[in-house]
């Protein structure tokens, strides 16, 4: 009998076609607990699917999910949220930006302490011993900057909010409307959210790579507003937080 999934791990995808394959197999072979692997996808035509159905046989944690609630990343990791069955739910992109290798002690961290662990478990490219490669220069610098004046001026308790390799407990994820409406600023709105909670989060370094195949479908000038509404509540929310709940 399978066990029931300790972690659910959303990871949403636009056309990957066989540059996928590597990136659920290292995934899925760096994880030592049990767990679904949601690869959620807008339409029947991407090329994804068909490698996701060959891939299943394989690693039979995997499941197919048809995001129906609107095409483009943000519904499809809404999708993914709500069709996960775990404690612990991870976001990571298909395109093979992130490192597996981290996830466990990621796990280890929102696993930790009597009362359940941290809430928000961050994977940083910016603490000490993060590092980011490639890239468009001028992304990676707002990015690095707003992570680094929200974790020393605003109290963020992590260094890199805006990335969205992120694991959230379900606790978190239950108590929270996601009000997000354009794209990967999902990360930074739950990163903002848990800290005004007074909510413990944690993080882990990481390397991040740009993605070698495929299109990067970021939409840097359409999604930077969205991005600033919630680096200003952040910044708004720093008189008002309540203390960080214990561990």
């Amino acid at each position: 009998m399978a066990l029931e999934p300790q972690l659910s791990i959303v990871l949403p995808v636009f056309n990957e076609g066989e540059a996928v394959r590597p990136v659920l197999k290292s995934l899925a072979a760096a994880i030592h607990v049990p767990f679904e692997m949601l690869v959620v996808y807008d339409f029947d035509e991407d090329t994804t699917v068909p490698v996701l159905r060959s891939l299943q046989a394989e690693i039979p944690e995997l499941r197919s999910v048809r995001n129906r609630l609107g095409r483009g990343v943000l519904n499809a990791m809404k999708a993914g949220i709500t069709e996960s069955k775990a404690a612990y739910v991870l976001i990571s992109m298909g395109d093979g930006s992130d490192d597996p290798v981290v996830v466990d002690s990621m796990v280890a961290l929102a696993l930790a302490g009597d009362g359940g662990g941290a809430d928000v478990v961050a994977a940083s490219r910016y603490m000490r011993g993060g590092h980011q490669v490639g890239g468009p220069r001028l992304k990676r610098l707002m990015s690095r900057t707003a992570g680094l004046t929200l974790h020393w001026l605003a109290g963020v308790p992590i260094h890199d909010p805006t990335n969205n390799f992120k694991l959230y407990s379900r606790r978190l994820l239950d108590s929270v409307t996601i009000e997000s409406t354009a794209g990967f600023e999902l990360a930074l709105e739950l990163s903002v959210k848990a800290t005004l909670a007074g909510r413990r989060l944690a993080e882990v370094p990481t390397t991040w790579r740009d993605r070698t195949a495929g299109q990067s479908n970021f939409k840097l000038r359409k999604w930077l507003p969205h991005y600033l509404h919630w680096y200003m509540a952040g910044l708004r929310g720093r008189f008002r937080r309540k203390p960080e709940r214990p561990a």
